[in-house]
């Protein structure tokens, strides 16, 4: 039974997994298709936070998602209303990359992922790489590189937009798993939250910057307007479905496999954005690209080892006393002259009642002498 339920979950998993690399080779598609007649980054992000609002609170509904969230105002304002907010950021500049570049360069600059990853971690939380880790980037960094020197349709603004749409993903996979863990929300509540506080966000911007100009816009306001009309619902639709699949696989594995699994996605996207867009590329370019994606895998192999090899250095010590005999020997539990001692007068080697509670616990897991600890 449970070898049938772990297989279950196996299979699920994978299910997911190439049902969100083709959602999302589709949704980079459409979205380069739709920049290139549309060029409004900001209102396309408008159509995807709006989808994620208008679908999400009556499919959930009807899929039987819990509604009830518990979550304090002080931790929504100091967590939740953030990553809103970095939500729609890392969406806008994300557009604004796959309009100005090819999509293939802008997953290949999306590769640089860890490097973000490493940095916020070592600033927020003050955690430490190991050498493996930190040689793990130079890959991905070198590929980067050789991919921007060689790409054909290169621009500024297209590169640094889809830098500050990896460090706001990057930031948004770090608190996204942390407020599952803490508030126990269920993850596509979490994706409505969130999506539905981005859009009230990011409204009165959008009316601000790009309301004018698009009801002004020919290709929406004029007789053929279809196309963009079309392609508009498509990358909502698409892009939720996305969300809600990345956020499942997130919910199911460790961030390792997410972080692989995305990884590979990546490689998919860029792939699939070649054949069907057809932009040109030199082998220099392919070989850069490469190198950036088999760099995020070897950065996923070397936090893997890190934190195996962490979890086999970190025991912790139960007991701060020694144990020995009057001879100066250690007494296994298992000993004759141990178990006499357990049982002696008072029952507990003469010391006051709830000492052995207190500080003898756990004398199996290990053994003091000599002011060393043994482990058994």
């Amino acid at each position: 039974m449970a070898d049938r339920k772990q297989a279950r979950e196996v299979l699920t998993v994978l299910f997911l997994c190439v049902l969100w690399y083709v959602v999302s080779s589709s949704n980079n598609v459409i979205g380069k298709m739709l920049l290139s007649d549309f060029p409004y980054p900001m209102t396309v992000t408008m159509v995807q936070l709006t989808s994620i609002t208008i679908y999400s609170g009556p499919f959930f509904n009807l899929w039987g998602v819990r509604r009830f969230v518990d979550i304090s105002w002080n931790y929504y304002l100091k967590i939740i209303v953030p990553l809103a907010l970095g939500k729609f950021l890392a969406s806008v500049f994300s557009h604004v990359s796959i309009w100005k570049v090819p999509v293939s360069y802008a997953h290949t600059v999306k590769a640089t992922m860890p490097l973000f990853t490493v940095i916020l971690t070592r600033i927020i939380l003050g955690e430490k790489q190991t050498c493996k880790v930190y040689c793990s980037l130079v890959p991905i960094i070198g590929g980067v590189a050789i991919a921007t020197m060689t790409e054909i349709s290169f621009d500024v603004i297209g590169l640094v937009s889809a830098l500050i749409a990896t460090m706001g993903f990057s930031l948004q996979n770090i608190f996204s798993k942390k407020v599952l863990h803490d508030t126990g929300v269920h993850h596509l509540r979490l994706l409505h939250i969130l999506g539905r506080l981005a859009l009230l966000m990011f409204l009165p911007v959008w009316i601000f910057v790009d309301l004018r100009n698009v009801l002004n816009e020919p290709q929406l306001m004029g007789s053929d307007n279809y196309r963009v009309l079309v392609l508009l619902f498509f990358d909502g639709v698409l892009n939720w479905l996305q969300n809600i699949i990345a956020f499942s696989v997130l919910s199911l594995v460790t961030p390792l496999t997410y972080a692989v699994a995305s990884a590979s996605k990546r490689i998919f996207v860029i792939g699939v954005s070649l054949f069907f867009l057809g932009n040109p590329v030199t082998l220099t370019n392919v070989m850069g690209m490469t190198m950036a994606v088999f760099g995020v895998l070897y950065y996923n192999k070397a936090k893997h080892d890190a934190k195996e090899t962490q979890k086999k250095q970190t025991v912790l010590p139960f007991s701060q006393q020694s144990w020995h005999n009057k001879t100066g020997y250690v007494l296994l539990p298992s000993s004759p002259q141990h178990a006499s001692m357990e049982t002696g007068s008072n029952g507990n080697f003469g010391k006051p009642a709830g000492y052995l509670n207190g500080h003898a616990k756990g004398f199996n897991n290990n053994l003091h002498s000599n002011g060393k600890l043994f482990y058994v």
